[in-house]
């Protein structure tokens, strides 16, 4: 009997400490229970489960990036119908340039159908030399292989250097820089507003009968003396010459559509990412009608696999590059890019680019390093992409691009940085991003590249990760890492080490994610239902 009551006895023991450890159990994965997100002061959800911002004394704000993506965000990428299928040569070796581009002409030269697109080609699985660049000139068509890895459809790049895959009518073409000059026949019309503050989203012009709702437009920003010298920009010198970040004249541009006019009041499309300083502009911000770009649209690239020979070289010299995409409501997905280097370049508005994946194993040479994602365009989604490599920029935005540009839920391995690489870039947010041996910056580049200087305002590192941060605030603007793990890099200018560090931009709720989790995808809710979410695939 004793014998039977010590069981007894070790079996309530026994379960009292199961009920326990299962009670503890619950608790620590409770999501009730666990503790709350931070919460950032200059985003977040209020009462009525809607985003409040805070504004500044002027009434900036943190932009809606949400208008970033195909047709302008929260649409799902087409499914374009099959026209023709390409097979490999039967000689393993043959170049197979022709033979794929034959086939995109013949689908180029189809009627365009009312849903605005001519058809798919299709790359049967197999392996596709080419020595020379692939090209999609027409609306409406797309390049589909049939599976990115090793055993789909595999274009692999030979002969003189060349980029792989471009798609672009060579039209307007503004890859690389949105700094430009007004012509003659232009008529520009003065907005009237003193103040336009970085997220507005209408003003005021002297006439707007020219406009009607629809019109696609540019809003210019004058670069005058007087502001160069405000943003401190003035006294660039390297190698003891004087350097230039932005020649005064030139204009700032951002397109945008008319949603709607009152009066002399016009109302945007989109946001803009920039503000509007009447005293800085010499009162000459203008709107300039922009119907006639014309770019290539509705035409996508797909499922294949890019492989380049390693290129262990310094990215002056030749390349094998990927992807040159210049065009409107075009996407980019499921794409590996093995050993291209300064791999994907981007120019135009309303892109998505999904799943996109850049794999370096030869070692960049040079102290200089190639961009492997230059997503120089407005309204762009890069969803889902990653770059694995050293001594590179993961991302670099060139001169003049404005936003939103949107990093949603990437990933960069290795000791490469992201930044708004030169010339007052605006507008870029990355969410929930992840380098956790490379850097993200928002910064002024000095003299560096004969004077690339402030590289990026009004841009925000929302719930990410990463080695450090220099996260630096242009005067009269800001830059924001919020919610986000990693230590700050307090910077001089370059080429003044003995001068002080740089003022920093916000950092808010540092090292403690904050909720909403995703910006991105809470504003694309919030504007468009969580049908949009849905779309495109969340």
């Amino acid at each position: 009997m004793k014998y039977i009551d010590s069981r007894i006895s070790q079996v309530k023991v026994s379960l009292m400490l199961f009920l326990m450890l299962t009670n503890a159990s619950a608790w620590a994965t409770d999501p009730k229970k666990e503790k709350e997100p931070g919460k950032s002061e200059w985003v977040y959800l209020g009462a009525d489960g809607k985003l409040v911002y805070k504004k500044s004394p002027k009434g900036d704000r943190i932009m809606d990036f949400s208008y970033a993506g195909y047709m302008g965000g929260g649409v799902a990428l087409p499914n374009v119908t099959v026209k023709v299928t390409v097979k490999p040569l039967s000689d393993a070796n043959a170049d197979c340039t022709a033979l794929i581009q034959a086939a995109i002409d013949k689908v180029s030269a189809m009627p365009l159908a009312k849903d605005g697109f001519r058809g798919t080609v299709l790359l049967a699985p197999g392996i596709y030399p080419c020595s020379k660049t692939i090209k999609i000139t027409a609306d409406g068509v797309v390049l589909r292989g049939s599976g990115k890895s090793s055993t789909g459809s595999v274009i692999l790049m030979s002969g003189e250097k060349h980029v792989a895959i471009t798609l672009s009518n060579g039209v307007n073409q503004r890859i690389g820089n949105r700094l430009g000059n007004a012509t003659e026949s232009e008529k520009a019309v003065k907005i009237t507003d003193n103040y336009l503050p970085a997220g507005s989203m209408s003003f005021t012009v002297v006439d707007a009968s020219q406009f009607k709702v629809g019109d696609q437009v540019e809003v210019r920003k004058p670069v005058t003396d007087k502001w160069v010298e405000f943003m401190q920009m003035n006294d660039l010198v390297r190698d003891g010459k004087p350097q230039t970040w932005i020649k005064a004249g030139s204009l700032l541009i951002t397109e945008r559509r008319i949603a709607a006019i009152k009066g002399q009041k016009i109302t945007l499309d989109v946001p803009l990412v920039d503000s509007y300083d009447a005293n800085y502009t010499n009162d000459e911000t203008t709107l300039v009608l922009a119907n006639d770009v014309k770019r290539l649209k509705q035409a996508g690239l797909e499922n294949l696999r890019i492989v380049s020979p390693p290129q262990a070289i310094n990215h002056t010299k030749a390349l094998y590059y990927a992807v040159r995409l210049n065009g409107e409501d075009c996407w980019m997905k499921d794409l590996d890019l093995m050993e291209t280097m300064e791999s994907v370049g981007v120019g135009g508005r309303r892109i998505t680019i999904q799943r996109v994946a850049v794999v370096r194993k030869a070692l960049h040479e040079g102290a200089s390093k190639p961009a492997e994602f230059a997503p120089n365009a407005g309204q762009v989604l890069l969803d889902h992409c990653s770059v694995e490599g050293d001594n590179i920029w993961y991302v670099a935005l060139g001169a003049g691009q404005t936003g939103p540009i949107v990093f949603l839920n990437c990933n960069f391995v290795g000791n490469g940085r992201i930044e708004g690489h030169q010339r007052w870039s605006t507008g870029m947010l990355l969410d929930n991003c992840k380098a956790p041996n490379g850097g993200m910056d928002f910064k002024n580049r000095g003299s560096m590249g004969s004077g690339h200087g402030w590289g990026t305002a009004w841009s925000v590192a929302w719930n990410c990760e990463a080695s450090s941060y220099v996260n630096q605030i242009p005067p009269g603007t800001y830059n924001w890492v919020i919610g986000s793990k990693g230590r700050s890099m307090p910077l001089p200018r370059p080429f003044n080490n003995s001068g002080p560090t740089l003022p920093e931009g916000i950092f808010d709720s540092q090292n403690v994610p904050v909720g909403p989790s995703s910006l991105y995808l809470t504003q694309l809710q919030e504007r468009l239902g969580k049908p949009a979410l849905k779309a495109i695939g969340y």
